[in-house]
């Protein structure tokens, strides 16, 4: 309770005269409110930021988990694909040796006595490879070396011109590749093209050498 004196001072009877009373108990009812919704409000401010910053770090962690289960992926792959190289890599070089011989003695058979189409492929090196030649005067040479350890074979072209200008040669890089199961196929490296059987990758090699033309 507030006592208000009047403004003149004046007693009456030894005693302040009373001219108004008022209740304090709003004021400080107010205040105390006032300060309760401040901390509210920070606190909202404080949770908010708290609530935003575990959102990000949600979508990060979530991507990362993403990256691990590709790369988890990406490791089986490989793990894989080295073990069918291991297993399977140097009988598909033998198949393709074969089936490249088989198709020059079919070139051969159609070309009896025709030197310049004296096509002969030879044994080259001991983990398979071989070199495909085709005699001058547009003379063409093909050598084919695998890399067991690296998954990849080397095919390389020397072509001779009949015009006197120097040699052209051309590479091609050829990687083994799964097709999700037990078969071991290969894949020109550049293209990404797919050669499913010795068959599809022999007529790829011979088709230039044959011809004496660079594809």
């Amino acid at each position: 309770m507030r006592i208000v004196q009047s403004d003149d001072g004046e007693r009456k009877g030894g005693r302040v005269q009373l001219l108004a009373v008022r209740d304090v108990r709003p004021d400080v009812e107010r205040r105390a409110a006032t300060i309760v919704e401040f901390l509210w409000r920070t606190k909202g401010v404080d949770m908010s930021t708290s609530m935003a910053a575990a959102d990000w770090i949600k979508r990060i962690a979530d991507d990362e988990r993403k990256r691990d289960t590709v790369r988890v992926r990406e490791d089986e792959l490989a793990a894989r694909k080295a073990d069918l190289v291991r297993r399977n890599g140097r009988r598909l070089i033998d198949e393709l040796r074969a089936t490249v011989s088989r198709d020059v003695d079919a070139f051969r058979d159609e070309f009896v006595g025709d030197s310049a189409r004296d096509v002969v492929v030879e044994a080259a090196s001991p983990d398979g490879g071989f070199i495909v030649r085709k005699p001058a005067p547009a003379a063409v040479s093909l050598s084919v070396t695998p890399n067991l350890e690296a998954a990849a074979v080397v095919c390389h072209y020397r072509f001779t011109a009949t015009n006197g200008l120097p040699p052209r040669e051309d590479r091609i890089d050829v990687t083994f590749a799964g097709d999700g199961g037990e078969t071991l196929q290969m894949k020109h490296h550049g293209t990404g093209q797919v050669f499913a059987t010795p068959d599809a990758f022999s007529e790829f090699l011979l088709v230039p050498v044959l011809t004496g033309r660079p594809r």
